[in-house]
């Protein structure tokens, strides 16, 4: 059997390791534009930030690696098309310009996603960075360093957005944070939790423009200043990270079923609408797990969590993703949120009869050092009390780990009432008798 994977990042690699354990005398073949393989992007803005220094951590496993276990990885290689019918790939090697085809019995397309760039004039200017690739980081973190820049403008407020946001300051510069929407991550968080990031970003001294369109950037040679419909404000350097579009342009005339966005869509078991074709990570759109509808989410987790189970199906395997709830975490600077299943207008649009309830508590005992607030956000169907979201906020570290607890529920089917009785952990330095999370489950009426 031949199982051909385009693309080498967390959901193909994933799967490629996976099939080798599964389907021990096939061949595989990876095929990657970049050098890089194994690599998380996610590390990228606490690199820029310098809370480490070295770029190797974000790339877990080399090309010598995967060639230990059999199998092959091409760098610098790019798919051109998908032929369905004939089963092959055309595939372009970089190095010389060289287009060949590949045959596959299995073939994977885990291809992931890049920046959006819109057409504002001045964006070829120097000093204009994206932050995806591990070019980028190097090249963003070596610019971050230099003394003369000191006005950084960051486009976009969504999680990377808000994550460099917190590394430019930390690295003592002056930041602007320009977002076209009313608000700061409005595809992932509530305007309860939302308002609470932005109050914290402007107590840092970050200059938030909410509702903001930028019209261009100026400079002769270098970018120094950035023009909206409202202003124009300096800058030194600027990091555009206004969103990511699935790369499956290529596969465009193949047949595929994809979303708006040109995600492709897959069913439980990563299978594409065209047979014997499967797909993962950014560029894919699988199930959610409450509504079992296709949504993008392009989060490191279900990438290799799908990743994996296609590779044990591309050797033959029938395993089921339980789909994604979108659990997802941020910090900004001295804040923690994180969220997890439907927001009230997600549900709501799903069709389910839904309410919410917004709790604020403290994380332990007032007579332990460090309490603070804590915001829990449910939102829950109507009767049944069934848990369908949750959005957490507060300092020092309590959100997170709390909101997995809430995936764990929601995915089991747990209702409002059932968490107010549940027998979470107690001692003064980390809950209080009655944690926040029973008491956003007792709260719902």
């Amino acid at each position: 059997m031949k199982i051909v994977i385009i693309g080498g990042e967390a959901a193909g690699m994933s799967a490629a390791a996976k099939a080798r354990r599964s389907a021990p005398q096939a061949e595989i073949d990876v095929y990657e534009m970049s050098d890089i393989i194994s690599f998380g992007a996610c590390g990228l803005p606490y690199f820029v930030g310098g809370e480490f220094d070295d770029p190797g951590y974000m790339a877990e496993f080399s090309v010598e690696d995967f060639a230990k276990r059999n199998i092959r990885v091409h760098t610098g290689h790019q798919a051109l098309s998908i032929d369905p019918a004939a089963k092959r790939v055309r595939v372009r090697r970089l190095a010389d310009g060289e287009a060949f085809d590949v045959a596959y019995d299995k073939l994977m397309i885990a291809t992931g996603a890049s920046e959006i760039r819109p057409p504002l004039p001045g964006l070829d200017l120097h000093g204009v960075h994206t932050l995806r690739v591990m070019e980028d980081g190097l090249a963003l973190r070596a610019a971050a360093a230099r003394d003369e820049v000191r006005e950084v403008v960051i486009i976009g407020a969504g999680f990377i957005g808000l994550e460099l946001a917190e590394a430019m300051v930390r690295l003592g510069k002056r930041v602007r944070l320009i977002q076209l929407a009313e608000r700061v991550m409005p595809d992932a968080f509530d305007a309860e939790i939302t308002s609470l990031m932005e109050q914290e970003l402007r107590e840092h001294g970050v200059a938030l423009h909410l509702s903001e369109a930028v019209t261009a950037l100026s400079g002769d040679g270098a970018v120094q200043s950035v023009v909206t419909e409202r202003g124009e404000y300096p800058a030194d350097l600027v990091v555009l990270s206004i969103g990511i579009r699935p790369n499956t342009a290529f596969a465009a005339d193949a047949g595929l079923t994809r979303l708006g966005n040109g995600a492709i869509v897959v069913n439980a078991y990563g299978e594409t609408s065209l047979p014997d074709i499967y797909s993962a990570g950014d560029c894919a759109a699988a199930p959610h797990q409450l509504t079992g509808q296709p949504v993008y989410v392009a989060l490191a987790t279900g990438a290799n969590k799908l990743g994996r189970l296609v590779g044990e199906n591309l050797a033959g395997g029938h395993q089921a993703y339980p789909g994604t709830l979108g659990s997802a975490a941020v910090r900004v600077l001295s804040l923690d949120a994180a969220r997890t299943g439907l927001s009230d207008a997600q549900a709501r649009a799903a069709g389910f009869d839904c309410k919410s309830v917004l709790v604020k508590d403290k994380n332990h005992t007032n007579y332990v050092p460090s309490q603070a607030e804590v915001h829990v956000k449910l939102c829950y169907e109507t009767g049944s009390q069934r848990l369908l979201g949750a959005q957490m906020i507060g300092h020092n570290g309590d959100v997170v780990h709390r909101l997995d607890a809430l995936a764990v529920a929601i995915a089991k089917g747990v209702s409002a009432r059932e968490l107010g009785m549940m027998d979470f952990c107690y001692a003064p330095p980390f809950a209080r008798t009655w944690d926040v999370l029973n008491v956003a489950g007792n709260v719902v009426k």
